[in-house]
């Protein structure tokens, strides 16, 4: 949800394949990521790990795409926890400034099933629309949803209406194109930053619900793994709205401790649609 590239060539937080520099595995080192380095080349065919329900990754033919509903204007509602009652998680992603950390939660979700929110931003496209065709059958078949999470990532209460509108609009039809679904009535607002006013703008183009969270990997920033899995242990619980990012390489060797974790406490990761009842069919609250 935070730190965005700044020039026409990326920087990413993984060693860019091919490209992998002695300074960037030093800096690895340093934080004590070196399981995470060894992630970013790990093999996309290791054993699945099953912890989907319902429709699975690799279904032999999953569901078509529904047609993108019109937008339902509405109240607006924040939304930050589900109901704390059966065990229910919701593991949100944000931004994708990492090629190979999408590349890793792609994998993650495919060889194990398990159901993941999406919140890209569009500026990254170069990152996620090399895996478009990977995530179709995953979307259609319910187990990936896309969240919109604004085409720039800027900080909305700073920008005049019309700026806001176009950020909400332009990822939205980034989305479409490359996902072939709405985002709506889910938006989250870059930072956590949102008031009445960003919120009501939003909420007259059909996100109703603006998805904050109760729980945090915190990995916005480069963590420790150790670190990470702490964040872990202290917020998966039921009725949890997690926030993770796609930014930082941390992550990629511990998807198999947090599936262990969630397996342990009982837990079912669902996406937002699952959590509060709503359908991509209709795309309102």
């Amino acid at each position: 949800m935070v730190a965005r590239r700044t020039s026409g060539t990326g920087s990413h937080d993984c060693p860019v394949r091919g490209r992998s520099s002695r300074r960037a595995f030093l800096g690895m080192l340093a934080v004590g990521a070196v399981g995470a380095v060894a992630a970013c080349g790990a093999n996309p065919s290791s054993p699945p790990t099953a912890l989907g329900h319902g429709a699975m990754a690799g279904a032999a033919s999953p569901p078509p795409l529904p047609a993108i509903p019109a937008a339902v204007p509405g109240p607006s509602k924040t939304i930050s926890s589900g109901p704390p009652g059966g065990g229910r998680i919701v593991l949100t992603v944000d931004d994708g400034t990492c090629a190979d950390c999408v590349s890793g939660y792609v994998d993650f979700a495919r060889r194990t099933g398990i159901h993941l929110t999406f919140s890209p931003n569009g500026t990254y496209a170069r990152e996620w629309e090399p895996h478009a065709g990977d995530l179709a059958p995953l979307v259609a078949a319910g187990q990936i949803q896309i969240m919109n999470h604004t085409f720039s990532h800027p900080k909305l209460t700073t920008l005049p209406d019309a700026r806001v509108r176009e950020e909400l609009e332009r990822n939205e039809q980034w989305a479409q194109k490359v996902f072939g679904i709405t985002t709506r009535p889910y938006y989250r607002p870059p930072f956590g930053v949102h008031d009445a006013r960003v919120d009501g703008i939003a909420a007259s183009l059909g996100w109703t619900r603006s998805v904050m969270w109760n729980g945090s990997f915190s990995d916005s920033k480069t963590i420790t793994p150790d670190f990470l899995m702490s964040q872990a242990r202290r917020f998966l619980t039921p009725g949890t709205v997690m926030l993770g990012h796609a930014n930082h390489p941390t992550v990629l060797g511990l998807f198999d401790q947090i599936v262990a974790l969630v397996k342990e406490r009982n837990l079912q990761p669902v996406t937002l649609d699952e959590m509060f009842g709503t359908t991509r069919t209709v795309g309102a609250a």
